[in-house]
């Protein structure tokens, strides 16, 4: 069920059958020459919504943009602050968690490690003030690495590469213009760097000539699987 979409009476319906709802979180951020700067979050809303196709479940609407912090310079990348991203998160599950819901995913299609740790700290802020929540922070592109990871040639493949490629070959090829040559960042160990795209240039970490549509649907069939697998577990816990 996804909430943009349905009624007020269908929610009111939906919520005797379920109170598990998924929040895609993506971003706004280049994604190389060739992909769409929506790419994270196509594929977080993608899978959520093959989910909600299977099972009684809640989907709210996409939030498109997240912490970009080595993409940050790079044309067409529109960041926000790891502070935004947690007052947001909280307050969509305060929301939520008014209306009924009480188990809750937040699923990242974005990888990135401060984006994702401002999700996890609005997770345990949430847990200490919602007595009957349930939540879970997962990465989507975690999902896609470790149940994909024996269809995957590029070893570190992570962004723009050979897995990112393939899952917009499947689902949205006329937005895919070309490919890009393999690259990996060159970001010094532990320094900060004022001018990131000195490092990375391309914005692509991995080989998307290696990237194929079928590739790519069978990484999106595996990671809804391993969604369902979290969302069982959330529920039981």
């Amino acid at each position: 069920m996804l909430l943009e979409e349905i009624t007020m009476p269908e929610f009111i319906a939906g919520l005797v059958e379920t109170k598990t709802v998924l929040i895609p979180f993506g971003a706004t951020e280049e994604h190389g020459p060739h992909l769409p700067l929506g790419t994270d979050t196509f594929q977080a809303a993608d899978v959520c919504r093959l989910l909600a196709e299977r099972r009684k479940i809640f989907v709210a609407p996409s939030v498109p943009y997240g912490v970009c912090r080595s993409t940050g310079d790079h044309p067409g990348t529109i960041s926000i602050s790891t502070e935004t991203l947690k007052a947001l998160a909280c307050d969509l599950v305060r929301g939520l968690y008014r209306q009924g819901l009480r188990n809750v995913v937040l699923l990242s299609g974005h990888a990135g490690g401060t984006h994702n740790a401002a999700l996890l700290d609005a997770g345990e802020v949430l847990l200490r003030e919602l007595p009957e929540l349930r939540i879970a922070v997962a990465s989507e592109y975690a999902l896609a690495y470790e149940a994909g990871k024996g269809l995957i040639e590029t070893p570190g493949d992570s962004h723009a590469g050979e897995i990112e490629t393939s899952r917009m070959l499947a689902t949205r090829r006329p937005l895919v213009k070309g490919s890009a040559p393999a690259e990996q960042p060159a970001f010094p160990k532990f320094i900060l760097v004022r001018d990131k795209r000195s490092c990375w240039p391309g914005g692509v970490h991995g080989d998307p000539a290696k990237a194929s549509v079928e590739k790519g649907r069978r990484i999106e069939e595996l990671v809804v699987a391993a969604l369902g697998q979290l969302v069982d577990a959330l529920e039981n816990s």
